[in-house]
């Protein structure tokens, strides 16, 4: 598609503007961006209101329509991320590390923008905001294609972030956004590697596998989040209850939510019936296993095969009785995604051997699995989280949409 070759010429061209402006052009972008999301806003929630409108007629479920819609508060996040990002240090150029070579040679590694970024995302209008901000403090030109139904709100949002790039004298091809809802568009943009860099699909399990299979450029993704929480022997009870009961009720539908509780067989008779009595008193439905399934109350049902590495995205949580860490490690090697793993114990020596074996972007010790999130994890904000190990790990926040190249300085060395 033309169309779509134009956004990458001009985002090649953008990018190199981008890549050596000075920290301060980019910060001022973002601080011009957040308060245009305030003095635009009637006109921000016309199109969302338009997008809405549309996507209920359509039959679109309550949940995704939710997603899609903008609220006050929503938008005054939008406009808090666009300020944090633009405070943050800005990576491009610092030299992370150097050291010297028997002949002289100093050698060290500079921070520098991966170039072009194409995310493609479903629903949510702000991933625009987030996506692009962060982007653009990492010194990156963005495409952005999100989902058909909030093509609106997307616009006038990739419009406004035009404006705020050209009143900062950067260009305004820094930020663009896919204007069809074609999806001929996201075959052709994982297909345009001589522009883009690397592509983030943000979404569900099935948009980030067809992307994957279709791009021929680096792709930056997790399929799911199936985290899992290890209630050891020698855990603190009540602390590992609260921990549970935080990592699968407080918002069941993200990835960092809890989807396997796994506990040692001794502490299995005290600690899975409080377990049913206090998320099962919220509404969660147990997966159980056979050890487990008399202990946690009238919630629970037998498990099936399928229940263990599902990622239920609803308040139902599969739930194991395990002989111990090995048992557990075991469990997780088999069924995780690479996401979250959490250890609850005061065993420092097991807690140690989890986190240096659990296989995941994020593992933790007494702490719930939610805290897997870039502004949780003091990142500022993310683009999404990576369970892919390269080229990053974990969520993904403006360091992270950076990478190294090697700076040598020498004094007229040649290699014999």
């Amino acid at each position: 598609m033309q169309e779509i070759l134009r956004l990458g010429e001009r985002a090649r061209a953008a990018a190199r503007v981008l890549a050596k402006s000075a920290p301060a052009a980019k910060s001022d972008a973002l601080n011009c961006l957040a308060d245009l999301l305030a003095a635009r806003q009637a006109d921000i929630y016309a199109a969302n209101r338009e997008d809405v409108e549309r996507a209920v007629a359509a039959g679109l479920d309550a949940p995704r329509v939710d997603r899609l819609a903008l609220t006050p508060a929503i938008l005054e996040e939008m406009r808090a991320a666009c300020r944090h990002v633009a405070q943050l240090p800005d990576p491009v150029g610092v030299t992370e590390s150097q050291w010297q070579r028997p002949n002289g040679l100093l050698v060290g590694r500079m921070r520098i923008p991966l170039g072009v970024v194409a995310m493609i995302y479903e629903a949510r209008p702000n991933v625009t905001i987030d996506a692009a901000v962060l982007c653009l403090k990492a010194g990156n030109a963005v495409i952005l294609r999100g989902g058909s139904e909030a093509l609106h709100s997307n616009m006038i949002l990739a419009a406004l972030l035009g404006e705020a790039l050209e009143k900062a004298g950067l260009p305004a091809a820094a930020a663009q956004i896919v204007p069809t809802t074609d999806r001929a568009a996201v075959t052709a943009l994982c297909k345009l590697d001589q522009y883009i860099d690397v592509i983030i699909p943000r979404g569900g399990e099935s948009l980030v596998r067809a992307v994957t299979e279709a791009a021929v450029m680096p792709v930056l993704k997790h399929f799911k989040g199936v985290c899992h929480a290890y209630v050891d022997a020698e855990a603190d009870v009540d602390q590992a209850l609260e921990i549970v009961f935080n990592g699968k009720v407080q918002r069941p539908g993200v990835c960092n939510a809890l989807e396997c509780l796994l506990v040692h067989r001794d502490m299995a008779q005290a600690f899975l019936p409080l377990v049913g009595e206090k998320l099962g008193g919220a509404g969660v439905g147990f997966r159980a296993c056979p050890l487990s399934l008399p202990l946690l109350g009238p919630t629970a049902t037998a498990q099936k095969p399928e229940d263990l590495g599902q990622e239920f995205h609803d308040l139902i949580l599969a739930v194991r009785v395990v002989d111990g860490l090995d048992e557990a490690l075991d469990h997780i090697a088999r069924y995780g995604s690479n996401h979250t793993e959490i250890i609850c114990t005061k065993n420092l020596d097991r807690a140690r051997r989890f986190l240096r074996e659990a296989d995941a972007s994020m593992v933790a010790l007494n702490a719930s699995s939610r805290f897997n999130d870039g502004g949780q994890l003091g990142l500022g904000a993310e683009i999404g989280i990576s369970t892919s190990k390269l080229h990053s790990y974990g969520p993904m926040g403006v360091q992270e949409l950076t990478t190294t190249k090697f700076v040598v300085l020498g004094q007229g060395q040649v290699r014999e």
